[in-house]
């Protein structure tokens, strides 16, 4: 009807509608690059990798150990033949270099993304993880074998002083809340990821002691037991609610007997000898243990897809491999030794099957469905 007029319509544009953009379409880009940029992803919790790296170290030299007294007849006598002390040094290496690239990688983070580091430092859950860093320094500073003089010279106790002094640090921001904060009570943000804050207080005094420092190894160690009691009664008596971790998250509640575990062997440490304390706390951690192994159920849906929280299942092993160590070099008897080989196996193939799975799903390493991220969504909105 128009041309029959004389005049035609101005032409309208085709607009596809795949290609339309609109302005909050022309966002899009600009926040996957965010989303897909390491250091968005990256969280202290990743530091379980080189934790877990560092106790085996840690567990190879104690198993290294020749025996005071020795006899032919028990299997401990046999298995520090079986780590040569060459493979030791290039495991002990290899594990430095994971954790100096995990700690560069954290660095930046902390640089161009403060805020996100921010969020993390103050959830309940990311802020218990900010101890795993220095859990991982110091256990690999314990687990150096170069020389039996290291405890006692200068450099031990400068890089003591420069991993310890956070973990008190933290200890002072965590548990002063607990009793003062009204919206940061112990019953309401209580989860068992709470207990990495205890391991870092037994880490540290294991390692005074070992420096010869008792008073302070007897403070470190006093002010993490006494914590853990209280910690271990409320998530005992799930006060804190047990909905507030996702369920891709359980495998920390293997720090239940972690946490024991590492007590164990720092009293020995501290005492001069695995004494009747130190049993105890060594049966304790093998129960916890065993009730968790008899409930694989739990962690059914943790299990689905691969993830880096499935690293929480091996340090707490070897920490318990570590106990049973000092118990079979004290008892030396045929079933504590082969209690302590047992436990000793299983925590290498749990490290050896997490490493292969890591590297059969480097996709899925950092992804952005970790539940430890999911804190700092409203973070990202605002920035």
């Amino acid at each position: 009807m128009a041309s029959k007029l004389g005049f035609e319509p101005p032409l309208q544009p085709v607009i596809n509608p795949s290609r339309a953009r609109t302005p909050e379409h022309q966002l899009v880009p600009v926040a996957k690059t965010l989303k897909s940029s390491i250091l968005t992803r990256l969280h202290a919790g990743y530091f379980r990798i080189s934790l877990s790296l560092a106790c085996q170290a840690l567990l190879w030299k104690i198993l290294r150990r020749p025996l005071p007294t020795p006899d032919d007849s028990l299997p401990l006598e046999h298995l520090s033949h079986l780590i040569p002390h060459m493979t030791f040094v290039i495991f002990w290496g290899f594990t430095l270099l994971v954790q100096i690239s995990l700690s560069f990688l954290y660095i930046l983070r902390c640089f161009f993304h403060f805020g996100l580091v921010r969020a993390e430092f103050q959830h309940h859950v990311g802020v218990n993880y900010l101890f795993a860093p220095w859990i991982a320094w110091l256990v690999l500073l314990q687990a150096a074998d170069f020389t039996s003089d290291l405890p006692k010279t200068t450099l031990y106790l400068v890089l003591w002083w420069a991993f310890a002094v956070p973990v008190i640090l933290l200890d002072i921001k965590l548990f002063g809340q607990w009793f003062t904060t009204e919206r940061r009570f112990l019953s309401m943000v209580a989860n068992p990821t709470s207990q990495l804050s205890v391991v870092g207080n037994l880490v540290g005094a294991r390692a005074a002691a070992e420096m010869g420092w008792r008073e302070t190894a007897v403070c470190m160690f006093s002010l993490g037991m006494a914590h853990y009691l209280v910690l271990f009664v409320t998530l005992y008596q799930r006060l804190s609610g047990g909905d507030k971790l996702p369920a891709m998250l359980r495998p920390v509640f293997f720090l239940f007997f972690a946490a024991p575990s590492k007590a164990s062997v720092a009293w020995k440490s501290i005492a001069g000898e695995f004494d009747i304390g130190s049993k105890m706390l060594f049966f304790l951690s093998l129960f916890l243990f065993t009730s968790l192994a008899c409930r694989p159920a739990l962690f059914k849906k943790s299990m689905r897809k691969f993830n880096v929280a499935w690293w929480a299942y091996s340090f707490p092993l070897t920490f318990l491999a570590l106990a049973s160590s000092e118990y079979a070099q004290e008892v030396k008897g045929p079933i504590a030794s082969g209690l302590m080989i047992v436990l000793s196996a299983l925590s290498f193939l749990v490290l050896l099957g997490l490493i292969l799975l890591t590297m059969l799903n480097t996709q899925r390493l950092f992804r952005e469905d970790d539940p430890i991220l999911r804190f700092d969504k409203g973070k990202r909105a605002r920035n």
